[in-house]
């Protein structure tokens, strides 16, 4: 499992294309300077402050667990630091981006915010870099990042930090780069070697991949999260038996350890298994120690839903899911949930329901304690949202209308994860119009981590007449292999059965 942002901190920042958040629409103005510090010497190590020993000996446990992704399981620890010590800042951070809900990690976030004047310089950059992440904007994300790196130049996890940066805007080589300075810091850093050998996957480059996997289970052969980050490697690949069998030894290490099930469940549907792929998932249910984790099974199982065709039976999954959300308030995943269903439904070529879904997520978010930012990102994102509704109605010329105030938000943003969803945007646009080399040079903009993109490029290609291109486009989509995505299942077996006709 590669390390990931808690549900909320995804939804907001947009990782799933078709449910994306882009950034905010105001003017962008220059990252604030956290307080000056005198520079550690030699570059030093970020401090953890805290008045109290006991509480950072509970922080430390709870961090050793949370970088070897057993999330839940970190979560007592860094509770019983912040009771320790109230004024614990970064164990607020902890809290919060180990949250299983939308609702705690912005609890937990804005007390490390408000803690984060009594925090020492490099433990207020990484809470300031997390707050401007949650709020979509990239661009003081990544200032107070490099603040962060050039404060503290022989940290490990700075170098982590900025890599994640790197990922999380599919720039690999750079992700790649300070992954490899972390590992370098310290050898035994066993969580740098686990994102590494994603940057690698990412990259296309399999077989340095599988030399950090392979150092990271060398490290700590006795936890469960090597074996499954190699799984998903495996999973990738297509070797779907060999993946399995390196799941189940998660498992076996570790009975909790619920994403090997959700791993397990996508080998059994990629061979075709879809019963044994749903009865695998509710192994999720039986084992759910929160709604966080709940909902992490219901997703799946909706995505399998979706993959069958059965998406009446998807957007119950997907009511399950609000209802979990409901019952605490917990307005992003309930938006997330509105999206989610918008999705199904626009999918499902009933545009005008999903225009009623993705304004209740809207309003969900306008009437929040959420952030300025994020209600006007919610703003942005829902022309992003009406393009694709108006497409629905064979409405190019409304399409078109939102597609370009979603484009003049993206460049304010200055977010490339929204300019590359403008080019999206601008691609299906083009292919309504059987525009196909307009659509190509927009969708080769776009982003490659989303199947359906690949899946676009194929139809261009094929409006065109390059059958040999569009071959390689649609097997590329068909055997995406992906951990559950709404994008993949909408395309899957279309892409297939377009590579067969090829």
């Amino acid at each position: 499992m590669r390390s990931i942002r808690p549900f909320a901190f995804v939804w907001i920042l947009g990782v799933a294309a078709a449910v994306t958040v882009s950034g905010c629409v105001k003017k962008e103005a220059p990252a604030p300077v956290a307080e000056t510090q005198p520079t550690p010497v030699n570059g030093g190590k970020i401090p953890v402050t805290t008045a109290s020993a006991d509480a950072k000996t509970e922080f430390l446990q709870g961090r050793d667990l949370a970088e070897k992704l057993r999330i839940t399981d970190s979560i007592a620890h860094f509770e019983k630091a912040a009771s320790l010590d109230p004024n614990f800042a970064l164990a607020e951070l902890n809290l919060a981006t180990s949250a299983p809900t939308g609702k705690e990690f912005f609890e937990h976030l804005n007390k490390a915010v408000s803690l984060a004047g009594k925090a020492s310089n490099g433990e207020r950059l990484l809470i300031l870099a997390t707050e401007a992440g949650a709020n979509n904007d990239a661009v003081k994300q990544k200032e107070y990042l490099d603040q962060l790196v050039a404060a503290y130049p022989n940290d490990e996890r700075a170098h982590f930090n900025l890599g994640g940066y790197y990922f999380g805007q599919q720039d690999y080589p750079q992700a790649i780069e300070h992954y490899k300075k972390a590992t370098e810091l310290e050898p035994t850093y066993s969580t740098a070697y686990n994102i590494l050998g994603y940057a690698y996957r990412q990259n296309v480059d399999y077989a340095n991949a599988e030399k950090a996997f392979q150092k990271y289970i060398e490290l700590i052969p006795k936890d469960p999260n090597p074996y499954d980050s190699y799984a998903e490697l495996l999973l990738k690949e297509g070797k779907f038996d060999d993946s399995i069998a390196q799941y189940r030894k998660a498992l076996s290490i570790e009975p909790t350890f619920l994403n090997a099930h959700q791993g397990i469940a996508m080998d059994l549907l990629y061979l075709g298994k879809r019963d044994q792929a749903i009865a695998e998932l509710q192994n999720i249910d039986k084992k759910a120690r929160n709604d966080g984790e709940r909902r992490t099974g219901l997703l799946a199982l909706t995505v399998v839903h979706v993959d069958g065709g059965k998406m009446a039976r998807a957007l119950e999954d997907v009511d399950k899911q609000y209802a979990l959300g409901e019952k605490t308030n917990d307005v992003p995943v309930m938006a997330f949930d509105r999206q989610l269903k918008g999705n199904i439904l626009l999918e499902m070529g009933k545009p005008d329901p999903a225009v009623g879904e993705f304004e209740r997520g809207l309003r969900l978010i306008e009437g929040s304690n959420l952030s300025q930012e994020i209600k006007d990102n919610a703003r942005l994102v829902h022309h992003y949202n009406l393009a694709r509704t108006a497409l629905g109605k064979k409405d190019v010329a409304g399409a078109k209308t939102h597609a370009d105030e979603f484009r003049k938000g993206a460049a304010a943003s200055r977010n490339p994860a929204q300019a590359k969803q403008a080019h999206e945007l601008d691609g299906i646009i083009a292919l309504a119009e059987n525009d196909y080399d307009r659509a190509l040079a927009e969708l080769q903009q776009a982003n490659q981590q989303n199947p359906q993109n690949l899946y676009r490029t194929c139809q261009a290609y094929l409006g065109k007449g390059d059958k040999e291109k569009a071959k390689e486009l649609c097997t590329k989509a068909a055997e995406f292999n992906s951990l559950p995505q709404l994008n993949y299942a909408f395309i899957r077996t279309k892409a297939r059965a377009a590579t067969e006709r090829s």
